[in-house]
């Protein structure tokens, strides 16, 4: 599993649990990831933008994005951000995840959403849009899932 924006480091160690001993995962960053993990967790501190991708593999079964802009309290920036951001999510799975793999990607809800949830369906055999309980009404989080992934 791939997790981008892993700090604090909660989905990481779920992960390893679900994962195994065997099992690989890997979380980037921008901030150091102060939670103590062992193996199978490698952590980046890295900016997704400038990633060097080819040097994660082409062996993931999930690819988790919880990442989030800085926000501006300006919710049309912070959701083009947050476009910006699953855009880059998105296309780094499409490099790397395997066929039949899934994608979790948290986004802004905003003007690019539906635009963001018509390029996961197309790459995906099926999709979901999750809200999950413990998040306010009034916040614009919202998950996309892109289930079976197509493959190149």
């Amino acid at each position: 599993m791939l997790d981008l924006g892993c700090a604090p480091g909660s989905w990481l160690l779920y992960a390893a649990k679900l994962t195994g001993p065997k099992g690989r995962v890997i979380g980037v960053d921008l901030k150091p990831v102060s939670t103590q993990v062992a193996p199978p967790i490698t952590i980046i501190t890295a900016d997704v933008f400038t990633l060097d991708i080819e040097s994660l593999g082409k062996a993931f079964n999930v690819i988790l994005s919880d990442m989030a802009p800085a926000t501006t309290g300006h919710k049309d920036v912070d959701a083009a951000r947050s476009f910006n951001l699953c855009e880059t999510a998105l296309n780094i799975a499409q490099s790397i995840l395997l066929p039949g793999g899934s994608f979790v990607c948290k986004i802004f809800q905003g003007p690019d959403f539906n635009l963001f949830v018509d390029a996961v369906r197309v790459g995906f055999q099926g999709i979901k849009i999750f809200k999950p309980q413990s998040s306010r009404k009034a916040s614009k989080e919202i998950y996309v899932i892109g289930l079976g992934f197509k493959g190149n």
